[in-house]
């Protein structure tokens, strides 16, 4: 898929969050990237596999990056906007040929990474996650 459709996805995907969570959001900007980067030595932005808790086998399809939002604090100004970065490809691959199942992934990750942006961590994301599931 060409990354300007992804990206049109993702902008619908958005739209379709809970409002609520829409509104919440604050000085947060979104990214494609046709995969993760690898961490290069020689910079200190890119976190390895270990430090973002991936495991072996598993496969990145978001990633936050920024203050959230219960970490910001009366000094918290002048700020490049907080970064959610969507993997186009991962994605993809998960989905097939399925483009409902494609829309349901990137809602997903979209919704997680929202979650880390207002400030819940992987446990507390897990748990919503195994509760929305259930219903």
């Amino acid at each position: 898929m060409k990354k300007n459709n992804f990206e049109q996805l993702i902008r619908e995907v958005i739209s379709a969050l809970p409002e609520h969570g829409r509104k919440a959001m604050d000085n947060v900007a979104f990214t494609v990237e046709r995969e993760a980067r690898r961490p290069s030595a020689s910079s200190g932005q890119n976190k390895n596999a270990k430090e973002i808790g991936i495991q072996m086998n598993e496969v990145l399809l978001g990633l936050y990056e920024g203050v959230p939002k219960t970490k910001r604090g009366v000094n918290y100004f002048g700020v490049l906007p907080d970064k959610i970065t969507i993997f186009q490809q991962p994605i993809e691959e998960l989905a097939g040929r399925d483009e409902k199942k494609l829309k349901k992934l990137i809602y997903e990750v979209v919704w997680h990474e929202v979650g880390h942006h207002l400030g819940l961590d992987e446990q507390e994301i897990r748990t919503l996650e195994t509760k929305k599931r259930k219903r």
